[in-house]
Protein backbone atom coordinates (compact mmCIF):
# COMPACT_ATOMS: atom_id res chain seq x y z
CA UNK A 1 0.00 0.00 0.00
CA UNK A 2 1.51 3.07 -1.18
CA UNK A 3 1.84 6.11 1.65
CA UNK A 4 0.36 9.01 1.48
CA UNK A 5 3.96 10.60 0.08
CA UNK A 6 3.88 8.72 -2.55
CA UNK A 7 0.44 9.11 -3.65
CA UNK A 8 1.57 12.93 -3.69
CA UNK A 9 4.48 12.34 -5.49
CA UNK A 10 2.68 10.16 -8.08
CA UNK A 11 -0.09 13.20 -8.43
CA UNK A 12 -2.71 11.05 -6.70
CA UNK A 13 -3.15 13.63 -3.72
CA UNK A 14 -3.05 17.05 -4.40
CA UNK A 15 0.43 18.81 -2.87
CA UNK A 16 1.77 22.59 -2.87
CA UNK A 17 5.27 21.38 -4.11
CA UNK A 18 8.20 23.84 -3.29
CA UNK A 19 10.87 22.08 -4.70
CA UNK A 20 12.48 18.37 -6.24
CA UNK A 21 15.35 16.83 -7.68
CA UNK A 22 16.51 13.25 -8.57
CA UNK A 23 16.70 12.16 -4.66
CA UNK A 24 14.10 14.18 -2.59
CA UNK A 25 10.41 16.32 -3.09
CA UNK A 26 9.41 18.52 -1.04
CA UNK A 27 5.87 20.03 -0.21
CA UNK A 28 3.96 22.54 1.98
CA UNK A 29 2.97 20.63 5.11
CA UNK A 30 -0.95 20.75 5.56
CA UNK A 31 -1.18 20.81 8.63
CA UNK A 32 0.96 24.13 9.22
CA UNK A 33 2.53 24.32 12.55
CA UNK A 34 3.86 27.75 11.48
CA UNK A 35 3.40 29.43 8.17
CA UNK A 36 6.02 28.20 5.74
CA UNK A 37 6.76 24.37 7.83
CA UNK A 38 7.68 22.16 4.47
CA UNK A 39 8.03 18.82 4.16
CA UNK A 40 10.88 16.85 2.62
CA UNK A 41 10.79 13.65 1.47
CA UNK A 42 12.81 10.81 -0.54
CA UNK A 43 11.69 9.91 -3.98
CA UNK A 44 12.51 6.46 -3.40
CA UNK A 45 10.20 4.92 -0.66
CA UNK A 46 11.82 3.90 2.22
CA UNK A 47 10.97 3.87 5.58
CA UNK A 48 13.39 5.61 8.02
CA UNK A 49 16.87 6.88 8.11
CA UNK A 50 18.26 3.39 8.19
CA UNK A 51 16.97 2.04 5.14
CA UNK A 52 18.35 5.26 2.66
CA UNK A 53 21.32 5.84 0.88
CA UNK A 54 24.21 8.28 2.27
CA UNK A 55 23.21 10.16 -1.04
CA UNK A 56 19.38 10.34 -0.40
CA UNK A 57 20.15 11.76 3.17
CA UNK A 58 22.53 14.10 1.66
CA UNK A 59 19.56 14.90 -1.03
CA UNK A 60 17.33 15.60 2.33
CA UNK A 61 19.66 18.19 4.32
CA UNK A 62 21.09 19.88 0.96
CA UNK A 63 17.17 20.58 0.08
CA UNK A 64 16.49 21.52 3.85
CA UNK A 65 19.39 23.63 3.81
CA UNK A 66 17.63 25.78 0.63
CA UNK A 67 14.32 25.67 1.69
CA UNK A 68 15.66 27.00 5.20
CA UNK A 69 17.37 29.89 2.89
CA UNK A 70 14.29 30.37 0.83
CA UNK A 71 12.16 30.65 4.15
CA UNK A 72 14.39 33.24 5.88
CA UNK A 73 14.57 35.19 3.01
CA UNK A 74 10.94 35.32 2.41
CA UNK A 75 9.39 34.95 6.44
CA UNK A 76 12.07 36.01 8.30
CA UNK A 77 11.81 33.49 11.10
CA UNK A 78 14.12 34.08 14.75
CA UNK A 79 14.87 30.80 13.76
CA UNK A 80 14.21 27.19 12.31
CA UNK A 81 13.95 23.28 13.77
CA UNK A 82 14.72 21.01 11.71
CA UNK A 83 13.06 17.93 12.91
CA UNK A 84 13.60 14.08 11.14
CA UNK A 85 11.58 10.92 13.16
CA UNK A 86 12.20 7.10 12.64
CA UNK A 87 10.08 4.75 14.22
CA UNK A 88 6.84 5.08 16.22
CA UNK A 89 9.04 5.16 19.18
CA UNK A 90 10.86 8.10 17.56
CA UNK A 91 7.41 10.20 16.79
CA UNK A 92 7.47 9.18 12.96
CA UNK A 93 3.99 8.89 11.75
CA UNK A 94 4.80 8.33 8.40
CA UNK A 95 6.21 5.04 7.18
CA UNK A 96 8.15 7.62 4.92
CA UNK A 97 11.62 9.01 5.19
CA UNK A 98 11.27 12.86 5.46
CA UNK A 99 12.42 15.61 7.43
CA UNK A 100 10.02 18.88 8.64
CA UNK A 101 11.48 22.27 7.67
CA UNK A 102 9.60 24.30 10.37
CA UNK A 103 10.15 28.55 10.81
CA UNK A 104 10.31 29.36 14.22
CA UNK A 105 9.77 32.90 16.45
CA UNK A 106 9.82 33.03 19.59
CA UNK A 107 6.42 32.26 21.78
CA UNK A 108 5.37 30.24 18.76
CA UNK A 109 3.75 28.13 21.31
CA UNK A 110 5.39 24.90 19.11
CA UNK A 111 7.06 22.30 22.06
CA UNK A 112 9.69 19.89 22.12
CA UNK A 113 10.98 18.17 24.99
CA UNK A 114 12.33 15.57 26.46
CA UNK A 115 13.95 14.65 30.19
CA UNK A 116 17.40 15.63 30.44
CA UNK A 117 20.19 12.87 31.80
CA UNK A 118 23.45 14.17 32.82
CA UNK A 119 24.82 10.96 33.46
CA UNK A 120 28.86 12.44 33.60
CA UNK A 121 31.72 12.27 31.49
CA UNK A 122 32.62 8.60 32.73
CA UNK A 123 29.20 7.55 31.84
CA UNK A 124 29.29 9.43 27.91
CA UNK A 125 33.01 8.10 27.10
CA UNK A 126 31.85 4.37 27.85
CA UNK A 127 28.68 5.01 25.41
CA UNK A 128 30.88 6.33 22.71
CA UNK A 129 33.33 3.52 23.07
CA UNK A 130 30.11 1.08 22.63
CA UNK A 131 29.48 3.15 19.45
CA UNK A 132 32.97 4.35 17.75
CA UNK A 133 33.91 0.81 16.47
CA UNK A 134 30.01 -0.02 14.94
CA UNK A 135 31.15 2.50 12.65
CA UNK A 136 33.54 1.28 10.73
CA UNK A 137 31.44 -1.17 10.21
CA UNK A 138 29.88 -1.90 7.22
CA UNK A 139 26.44 -0.01 5.62
CA UNK A 140 27.87 2.48 8.67
CA UNK A 141 29.16 5.83 7.54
Amino acid sequence: MPTVFERLLSGELPCAKVYEDAHVFAFMDAGQVNDGHVIVATRRPCETLLDCSEEEAAALMRAARRIAQALQAEFAPEGFTVLQANRAAGWQTVPHLHLHVLPRWSGDGVELGWPRKEPGPERLRELAARIVPRLCEDGAA
